[in-house]
């Protein structure tokens, strides 16, 4: 039996409550279900599971300031990180999951469904045709990663926050292509040697 609260403990500022508990663990347990059929994500390790996309998803979540009410798009959601435990986290944030493949569309309705997360919804297509605009946008383990920077920068409202979770040595790649971005220090992932969660604003160029 896994004990996720004693897991994500490295990842988090606060306790988890009886109820965040439960959906988190909801999500887990759907997904090691349908990873059986379906490949939701490579780690096969269910310790490594909860550490590497759970904890790390909650930590970016914790790292968050977002303001009242805020928008969060999670672009490339795939199995729901970071963007569900976030959402589990942040009951105050309304998070919206991008995917445009429909086996994991599928699998993030039914994970939202049966963990009850009533923040958190799945947007079923491609980034750049759903003109979402959201204060916080955040991407986590995407294919084509040059690529798809611009689609979520694009996907910011003015004064937005871009928050990736990423390599370390991918740092310079964001930082090369969006240059009219400030970035803050990045911060290292617990019990990671390379991840980091890098957050940027776009520079206003109004005169």
């Amino acid at each position: 039996m896994i004990d996720l609260e004693l897991l994500l403990t490295p990842f988090l500022k606060d306790s988890l409550s009886a109820d965040q508990l439960r959906k988190l663990q909801s999500h887990f347990d759907l997904l090691l279900k349908w990873n059986t059929k379906i490949s939701l994500t490579a780690i096969r390790d269910p310790q490594e599971i909860v550490r590497r996309h759970f904890g790390e998803s909650l930590f970016a979540g914790a790292q968050l300031n977002p303001k009242s009410h805020a928008q969060l798009a999670d672009l490339g959601s795939g199995a729901g990180f970071p963007g569900l435990p976030i959402a589990v986290l942040r009951p105050e944030i309304e998070v919206t999951l991008i995917e445009s493949q429909r086996k994991k569309v599928a699998f993030l309705r039914e994970a939202i469904r049966s963990a009850q997360i009533a923040n958190a919804s799945v947007y079923a297509g491609r980034a750049e045709e759903s003109k979402i605009k959201s204060q916080i946008v955040t991407m986590r383990a995407v294919e084509k990663f040059e690529s798809v920077l611009p689609v979520a920068a694009s996907l910011l409202e003015p004064q937005g926050e871009l928050a990736l979770l990423i390599g370390a040595a991918q740092m310079q790649s964001a930082r090369a292509n969006l240059p009219n971005f400030q970035w803050r220090e990045p911060v290292s992932i617990p019990e990671s040697r390379e991840r980091v969660l890098l957050v940027g604003r776009r520079i206003s160029t109004a005169t």
